[in-house]
């Protein structure tokens, strides 16, 4: 069932308008205003699906009501009909943001085409955003302690905001979700989010990665390549154990902090990019840079903010929430009853030192979900299990 308000002063083209579209659907839940103060007070009253409006009207015109839709519920499809003699504001509504216009008398297959065009973007707009709460809360850091609230404050401080982001913490620990939850909070969430673990790519083969290369600039470079940097271009770039990049490449990440451009490996061009640079690192940099290992300049240029994520034996109140979280997680997944953990099972799980930190949670909260008793995870099963 879709909602629609028809705002219009002149009755017969209302009804008109009202019988072709209960005519075309009869679960249409149709609303009338005769003008566009009416039209706005019944805005502020319900949730429409779209809007259908007169151009010329007393007191309060169609673009009055256009821009009072594009300033309180811009998702709302608007469509605007006009007489002959309003074809200037009706082109001027389009430019405003109006989904269509339609002249009048209206035309029936226009009308009942532009409706449906409209409902499905409506649709499309909903499906999306629900699809970004979903992607969202899989990002989402599980946790009540104070450290977690402090990242998760931190995330929403800092996620609409252009700063560059510095995360450090111990491998496993969650560093590469907290860039994911920066990332999909953001303006540029419709856009790509490009992973780069420096750690994982070869010194000599790290430039050509993160900048991309032309034909025959190397052994191999048998055609031209984008890079990472490329590659996220109004997206948000993540390069993970940034502390483990070469000195060399280090240098062109800088000049692309500085300046916005890159140059590919064996190129002489400069390519323009609009990215968003988040790092994350294990090592503590500044003893890095004292070591002569890290470029100080490169580290002032990222660490405009700085996230200390920690180790999962400093938060070991947490451990019980995230238990549930990927045991329920892994059950979904493999489309089976969530077992729980015993009181003892969790008292031993929440005294373990886990030097693997999150990761080494999950992994053990997986094995104990296949191996573990049917009903419920007990006290036999975590010593069973957990040292395997």
């Amino acid at each position: 069932m879709s909602r629609i308000l028809i705002i219009e002063d002149e009755p017969a083209i209302r009804r008109v308008l009202v019988k072709i579209l209960s005519d075309e659907d009869k679960s249409h839940e149709l609303f009338e205003a005769e003008n566009g103060i009416e039209g706005i007070n019944l805005i502020k009253k319900h949730q429409f699906d779209l809007i259908i409006s007169d151009v010329k009207m007393p007191k309060v015109d169609g673009i009055e009501v256009l821009e009072f839709i594009n300033l309180n519920f811009p998702e709302t499809p608007f469509v605007m009909i006009s007489g002959h003699g309003d074809l200037d504001m009706a082109v001027d509504s389009m430019k405003k943001g109006a989904f269509d216009y339609i002249s009048k008398p209206p035309d029936l297959n226009r009308l009942l085409t532009t409706v449906r065009n409209a409902l499905d973007k409506k649709k499309l707009i909903v499906e999306n955003k629900v699809l970004k709460k979903k992607i969202k809360k899989n990002f989402e850091m599980i946790g009540e302690s104070k450290a977690i609230i402090e990242i998760k404050n931190l995330i929403e401080k800092v996620a609409e905001t252009e700063a560059k982001i510095l995360i450090n913490g111990p491998n496993g620990s969650g560093k590469e979700l907290v860039a994911k939850s920066i990332h999909v909070s953001s303006k540029r969430a419709d856009s790509p989010l490009i992973e780069v673990n420096c750690a994982a790519i070869p010194s000599e083969l790290i430039e050509s990665e993160l900048f991309g290369h032309v034909k025959g600039s190397f052994t191999g470079a048998i055609k031209d390549k984008i890079g990472k940097f490329e590659a996220a271009n109004n997206g948000t770039i993540f390069l993970d154990e940034i502390g483990d990049m070469s000195l060399s490449a280090q240098a062109k990440v800088l000049r692309v902090l500085q300046d916005n451009c890159i140059q590919k490996v064996g190129g002489a061009k400069d390519i323009k990019i609009n990215v968003r640079v988040v790092a994350a690192t294990n090592k503590d940099l500044k003893k890095e840079i004292e070591n002569g290992k890290f470029r100080e300049d490169l580290y002032h240029r990222l660490a405009v903010i700085i996230i200390n994520v920690p180790p999962l034996n400093s938060r070991r109140d947490d451990i019980p929430l995230l238990i549930n979280h990927f045991s329920k997680s892994l059950s979904d997944f493999q489309g089976l009853e969530q077992k729980k953990f015993s009181k003892k099972a969790l008292d031993i799980l929440k005294k373990y030192d886990w030097s693997g930190n999150v990761r080494e949670l999950r992994n053990i909260v997986e094995r104990l979900t296949i191996l573990g008793d049917s009903n419920q995870i007990s006290e036999k099963n975590v010593k069973d299990y957990i040292k395997i």
